[in-house]
């Protein structure tokens, strides 16, 4: 008898067939693969998926004082800004500003530790009985409103510095007039605090140069000349008023007015 081979049955996977849905719909994909495309909806109710991270700043409640700031700030833009007080938003540049404020840094007053060791030190040699020569007028920046202005009205002041942010601005707000009046080349500059650093204080709103070395002479006459176009003889510019900036929805308002407007123009120009 001749023995046939037996062919070996084909492995059950193989044989097994997907049903059909009752409903009678077929299935778009392979059921040993479904775990890959399974949909994930993600569920944003209470107990479940965590929100996205968005910007929520807009409906934080700020503290009162901090919605005050916000609201002044706003309205100094939108109000009109009468010339007078326009003019200390006109700043000196960066690169002029880091110039004067480096020539005024050589010409910084005697903090108070360096006065006490100069008085001990004089003191001493007195009570040894050793001759102490009279001292030179040293040459130091000058600081104080009155003290400023005595100097500006004698014609002193080689150069006079005033803060753009002195608070109340009454202050100094006639200083500039003043200025020209006398024919003395004077400057706004940003930071009250940065002029109160060059002299040992916590803010100043007023500077002035008197004098200053020989070796500096002529960055002083560069920084006077720049002044004096600037700001002693800009006439367009101290004439100006300020304010009136409207914010982004008002301009959006105004915008579409006036595209409006265009087309009303335009229909009656084709009629």
């Amino acid at each position: 008898m001749s023995s046939k081979k037996k062919v070996a049955p084909p492995p059950k996977s193989a044989l097994a067939t997907t049903k059909k849905p009752a409903s009678g719909k077929k299935e778009s994909f392979n059921a040993s693969h479904s775990h890959l495309f399974m949909k994930s909806a993600r569920d944003f109710r209470i107990g479940r998926d965590l929100p996205p991270k968005r910007d929520l700043t807009r409906f934080v409640r700020w503290p009162r004082y901090v919605r005050l700031q916000r609201q002044r700030a706003i309205l100094k833009k939108r109000l009109k800004v009468p010339p007078a007080l326009n003019q200390f938003t006109r700043t000196l540049d960066k690169n002029q500003a880091g110039n004067l404020f480096r020539l005024i840094s050589h010409y910084r007053p005697e903090s108070e530790e360096e006065k006490k060791k100069r008085l001990k030190a004089t003191a001493a040699s007195q009570a040894e009985g050793k001759e102490t020569k009279s001292p030179t007028k040293p040459m130091f920046v000058k600081y104080g409103l009155n003290h400023v202005t005595e100097l500006i009205e004698a014609k002193k002041a080689k150069l006079v510095v005033i803060a753009h942010d002195v608070d109340p601005i009454e202050l100094v707000v006639w200083l500039p007039a003043l200025c020209r009046k006398m024919n003395v080349p004077y400057v706004i500059v940003k930071g009250k605090a940065r002029l109160g650093y060059l002299v040992h204080m916590k803010q100043t709103a007023v500077l002035a140069i008197t004098d200053v070395r020989k070796e500096d002479h002529s960055k002083l006459e560069q920084l006077i000349q720049s002044a004096r176009l600037q700001f002693n003889d800009n006439v367009s510019e101290r004439r100006k008023w300020g304010g009136g900036i409207l914010g982004a929805k008002a301009n959006a308002v105004i915008r579409k007015r006036e595209k409006v407007k265009q087309k009303e123009l335009a229909s009656k120009g084709q009629a």
